[in-house]
């Protein structure tokens, strides 16, 4: 035992070593080449914040604050057993949320899922796999995985573009979770639709697209968090990034606020023919409405008398699944449209809070955020924030722990409050939007637009 436990040792010596077996002293010990598995991560926790990777405590592959919807590209990891772990960007300390020991093998392709939700606590990894299997002449390859948590058991067309549904059979009926194989199909257009197990509604259609001869390519349901009817958006993701497929039918969303406060009600008037607001006055503002995605040149007119135009011509793009907040500010002697990107996904570990300066009377401000609304001895969240005609100042969308606040604004560089909320619960999966306006009289302090969860509740 001791003799074999000896040559056991002798053989682990580094390779600089003879070798064990060789009774050539020259001979030296060679290694094999390592072998590799591919890999890639997708976030597809449709409320849950963004994330970091980790393989065995480190940092894999740069994998730091991964957002939803969001897969990686395709890399190579030498194989063997992985501890993998997912951690949660939280307000205050982070926190490792799903862990896994992933074992990966040669010539494999390991796709790595985070899915569920945080709120039911469903979060899971869930690790897809294939065979790394090169595509056919002629051919894409595609590979299709249930990752929305919120959609029943579906079944999934994939025909030409024209294709009656009633006269197909689905590709796969899904479950959530559920993966199919590698399939290959001639390259060419194809038409993916959507509808419940065993039901001809259709829940999501692609229109037709086109499936590149040598593509490749992974294609999940996500829940779907942008504007539209439909329950689940697609990412299709080609080994070197992700896009995100929609529902042919999805618009976009704008909502407007009349932040001009010496102007009079208004309309807001679309290529000059389709009235989108009527009736606004200062300091209202609307609630999302759904339009075709496209380029507008929006009118702002007096309701009174539309040949009274305050802004003219200004030249938006609204895109397909995104929402947007266009507030009309400064004075009526020189009025501005400013359109802002929203990013509506709820996150239900934290509470998301966005401040935009539209004051000009305001000037340079400071923004604390306190738990008390002392600021005597505080710092501000936000310092030297300034009314811009270029583009309005904000905050961003931070994040909070669910709790109690105060937001007091103040001249930049003074503890002087120009607007203090008082007392303020936030919830975590909630989303607060407040916009800084000119007071209703000159003279008058400026005063806060309350948007989204400040003044309605999911």
């Amino acid at each position: 035992m001791n003799r074999t436990m000896s040559l056991l040792a002798a053989c682990s010596l580094p390779l600089f070593l003879a070798g064990c077996l060789s009774d050539d002293d020259d001979d030296e010990v060679v290694q094999p080449d390592p072998e590799f598995a591919n890999v890639r991560v997708i976030h597809a926790a449709s409320d849950a914040p963004l994330v970091n990777i980790t393989a065995n405590d480190a940092i894999l592959n740069n994998l730091e604050g991964v957002d939803y919807q969001v897969a990686s590209g395709r890399f190579e990891v030498e194989t063997g057993t992985y501890d993998i772990g997912v951690t949660a960007i939280l307000p205050g300390d982070d926190a490792e949320v799903l862990q896994a020991d992933v074992t990966l093998e040669a010539d494999t392709n390991y796709d790595v899922f985070a899915v569920g939700s945080v709120a039911d606590d469903s979060l899971m990894l869930l690790p897809v796999t294939s065979a790394e299997t090169p595509v056919t002449a002629g051919n894409a390859q595609v590979q299709i995985v249930h990752a929305a948590s919120a959609a029943p058991t579906v079944d999934i067309y994939v025909t030409a573009p024209d294709a009656a549904l009633a006269d197909e059979q689905p590709l796969v009926t899904a479950e959530f979770t559920d993966a199919t194989d590698l399939v290959q199909v001639p390259a060419g257009e194809y038409r993916i639709r959507i509808t419940p197990a065993g039901s001809m509604d259709v829940v999501f259609d692609s229109g037709t697209v086109a499936l590149a001869d040598g593509a490749d390519l992974l294609v999940a349901a996500t829940n779907n968090t942008g504007s539209g009817d439909s329950p689940v958006t697609l990412l299709v993701a080609d080994g070197e990034g992700a896009v995100k497929l929609w529902d042919v039918n999805t618009t976009a969303d704008i909502r407007v606020v009349h932040g001009i406060s010496d102007a009079p009600a208004v309309d807001v008037i679309a290529n000059n023919e389709l009235v989108l607001i009527d009736a606004l006055a200062f300091p209202m503002a609307t609630d999302y409405l759904s339009v075709m995605p496209a380029d507008y040149l929006i009118d702002v007119v007096a309701d009174a008398d539309n040949s009274i135009v305050a802004i003219d011509d200004a030249a938006i793009t609204l895109e397909t699944g995104m929402s947007y907040t266009a507030i009309a500010n400064n004075e009526l002697a020189a009025p501005e449209l400013d359109l802002l990107m929203d990013m509506p996904r709820r996150v239900a570990t934290e509470a998301k809070v966005r401040i935009i300066h539209a004051s000009p009377a305001a000037g340079s401000v400071d923004i604390y955020v306190t738990g008390d609304g002392e600021i005597a001895d505080a710092d501000p969240a936000f310092a030297g924030v300034d009314y811009s005609t270029d583009a309005l100042a904000e905050t961003g969308y931070v994040s909070l722990a669910a709790g109690e606040y105060f937001v007091t604004v103040t001249a930049a560089g003074t503890k002087e409050g120009a607007i203090a909320t008082g007392s303020l619960m936030l919830d975590a999966g909630n989303v607060y939007t407040a916009i800084a306006v000119n007071g209703a009289m000159e003279g008058a302090l400026p005063q806060l637009v309350l948007l989204d969860d400040f003044v309605t509740t999911p």
